[in-house]
């Protein structure tokens, strides 16, 4: 397997890993309250390295990753968990959400440089049918109103837009420094909205703080790190793609740790899932899709980032990956 390879099965896995810190720490906390203290730790951590390590930031680098950020974090997670909290079923959600891929296909066409073939169309699409056994056992139209139905559409809007938009700046700073940008504008807006809704204050709970650490170390810095790598090194219809990946990694972990039955129809989901993300990766292989990215100057960043290379991934998708045990959480 290469690196390539490795790194994408890692960010499957650390994004993924989301699901479950939100499951652990909901158990003790409001999802708000989650999303403020995992970002209040995290930028205090980052900030800490920046500082340690005296890393540079470059000119113009927080107007670029803030914003960012909170197209990428806050855009996408915020949208994701209040659309759940309006009664919108996970598993619709995460349906919606599995539209990503597609739209960052389209606008990496003209964009990017990142045109299809006929054959990845058809994994794209591939990809939506399996996401759709996978969560099939919480489709419906749930109790909320109609209105609350654009609000996963915006997220993923939000996500796509960011993934485009990184893609296409090809910025100077390094992955950490994007990261550490990304995370503050984080840090500012979520504890802000839990502190407006009045649920700011965490649990004196060691299980909650258990559950930070858990988002922290591994949604956080493995799922976010690993997504800004593979987006920098394979392009942004690759890293979108890998995300069908996810709800079927986390159906397992969920079953694995928390005993969750899958519904009948998750195997099918999950070979589908597989089939259509290797259609859909097989003809870049290992290197970097050709277009707007060459043309601008692929650098294999990842390598030469020793912070980058250090660290062990709401996440935007983490809080709809499962959709059953995503139902109690909120709950």
């Amino acid at each position: 397997m290469n690196r390539n390879a490795l790194l994408g099965a890692a960010f499957v896995l650390f994004w993924s890993s989301g699901f479950i810190g939100a499951e652990l720490g909901t158990r003790y906390a409001a999802a708000d309250t989650l999303l403020a203290w995992r970002y209040v730790v995290a930028v205090g951590l980052v900030w800490a390295v920046i500082a340690i390590r005296r890393i540079a930031i470059p000119r113009g680098a927080p107007r670029r990753q803030l914003g960012l950020g909170m197209l990428a974090q806050v855009g996408y997670l915020g949208c994701i968990v209040s659309a759940v909290g309006l009664g919108v079923p996970a598993g619709t959600t995460a349906l919606i959400a599995a539209l990503q891929p597609l739209v960052v296909a389209i606008a990496a066409a003209p964009l990017l440089g990142e045109r299809t073939t006929p054959a990845q169309r058809v994994g794209l699409g591939t990809g939506i049918v399996g996401v759709a056994l996978v969560v099939a056992g919480d489709i419906g139209p749930g109790s909320a109103p109609w209105w609350a139905f654009a609000l996963p559409v915006l997220g993923v809007l939000s996500l796509s837009a960011a993934t485009v938009w990184q893609r296409r700046l090809q910025a100077p700073e390094g992955s950490f420094v994007t990261l550490t940008l990304q995370v503050t504008a984080a840090a500012i807006a979520f504890p802000l909205a839990a502190a407006i809704g009045g649920r700011l204050e965490p649990p004196a709970d060691p299980g909650f703080w258990g559950a930070i650490a858990w988002v922290i170390v591994l949604s956080t810095f493995g799922g976010y790190g690993s997504y800004l790598l593979v987006l920098r090194r394979s392009g942004a219809t690759r890293v979108s793609t890998l995300l069908y990946l996810t709800p079927p990694t986390t159906m397992l972990w969920s079953w694995l740790m928390f005993g969750d039955v899958p519904h009948p129809l998750a195997a099918p989901g999950i070979a589908l899932c597989a089939i259509g993300v290797w259609l859909v990766l097989r003809r870049s292989g290992a290197r970097p899709e050709r277009g707007r990215a060459e043309q601008l100057g692929e650098q294999p960043v990842g390598v030469a980032d020793p912070v980058a290379q250090q660290r062990p991934a709401v996440a935007g998708i983490d809080q709809v990956l499962h959709p059953e045990v995503l139902g109690r959480a909120e709950r």
